[in-house]
């Protein structure tokens, strides 16, 4: 492929982080990977609402640009358009349970609320 920039990682973990890390795409992708179908950029800022929309749109793009997501555009007025999981982002469902499973058990062992539970 022509213009692709060659990466090397000292550890898988790094190519993961490169992708998933930071501190919103995390979050963008348990959003998509829970509920049903796909998501607009409303529902997911609602959803995160301490995000900034240019922040939102800005990680959408690149977990676009990874293939993590697929961003649809409906033609129609006003426009619509919706993301949802890859098929190479859903390829990380389990991963992304396994972080929510893992959080759930933090969150009761230390006391505290979490809206997911409520």
């Amino acid at each position: 492929m022509e213009g692709q920039i060659t990466r090397s990682f000292n550890i898988p973990a790094e190519a993961t982080l490169e992708v998933i890390g930071g501190k919103w795409k995390l979050l963008i992708l348990c959003h998509l990977n829970c509920g049903p179908g796909p998501k607009r950029t409303s529902e997911l800022k609602k959803a995160i609402p301490d995000i900034t929309q240019k922040m939102l749109i800005q990680q959408l793009r690149e977990l676009e640009e990874d293939g993590i997501i697929t961003r649809t555009v409906y033609n129609q007025v006003p426009p619509k358009v919706v993301y949802e999981m890859s098929e190479l982002g859903n390829s990380l469902q389990f991963i992304l349970d396994q972080l929510g499973e893992w959080g759930e058990q933090y969150i009761r062992r230390r006391e505290w609320k979490s809206s997911c539970s409520e």
